[in-house]
């Protein structure tokens, strides 16, 4: 998954940065309110972190403007204001969560399993789809109970078809999903994670769409 940080301190966002990568993310960090405008106008990402103290344009006018323009994507924000006022500010503005600097990244990447599950319209952790159940928060899958060995780009790429379940994603939506700034895309990198996944949990589950991308049907879909 993609996520847009959008940070002005160096060391906490470098931070913040290294963990969520680690932790399977791709991460595009950026320092203002007007780079950020402007990664939305070329990019789709899965979730953002937003801090309220930045320079320019601040992280509630951001907000606002960014629901007023219709993007449902879900919004933390991070920020050193602990007050009741600024929260009940950020979440009335269009934020779904809030947590308080210095935070904990495993906190932080939890709250964005919860925000990105309830964006997608799920109550369980786990995503079960018929034989096959993943579970986001440990980077694990399972076929008829049996733990499946996938790459984190594999994984990447099974989780945001199943979070997409119904829906074509093109080849160009997932290869956001895996990559941030400055990492090379190889030009054939998402047909091999593809076919690497079909050996593994079976050709039929991932449909290729001609021309357009791939899909993972809504069970009862041809699935």
């Amino acid at each position: 998954m993609r996520l847009l940080l959008v940070e002005d301190d160096p060391l906490l966002g470098k931070a913040t940065r290294t963990g969520l990568e680690q932790d399977g993310y791709a991460i595009d960090w950026v320092h203002d309110g007007a780079s950020a405008e402007s990664a939305l106008l070329t990019h789709v990402y899965d979730a953002i972190l937003l801090d309220l103290g930045l320079p320019g344009v601040d992280g509630i006018t951001l907000l606002k403007e960014l629901r007023r323009k219709g993007h449902l994507m879900p919004v933390l924000i991070i920020t050193a204001r602990d007050g009741v006022p600024d929260r009940i500010t950020g979440l009335d503005s269009g934020a779904d969560d809030f947590i308080i600097k210095p935070f904990d990244l495993d906190e932080l990447a939890a709250r964005l399993r919860a925000a990105i599950r309830r964006g997608s319209g799920r109550a369980q952790a786990l995503i079960e789809h018929g034989r096959l159940v993943v579970d986001p928060a440990g980077h694990t899958a399972q076929l008829d109970g049996a733990a499946l060995s996938l790459t984190a780009r594999e994984f990447a790429v099974l989780l945001a078809l199943l979070q997409h379940r119904g829906q074509v994603l093109s080849r160009a939506r997932l290869e956001e999903s895996l990559y941030g700034w400055g990492e090379e895309i190889e030009s054939n990198a998402l047909e091999v994670y593809v076919h690497h996944l079909r050996r593994k949990i079976g050709r039929d589950l991932i449909r290729t769409v001609n021309r357009v991308g791939y899909c993972i049907d809504r069970p009862g879909n041809g699935d």
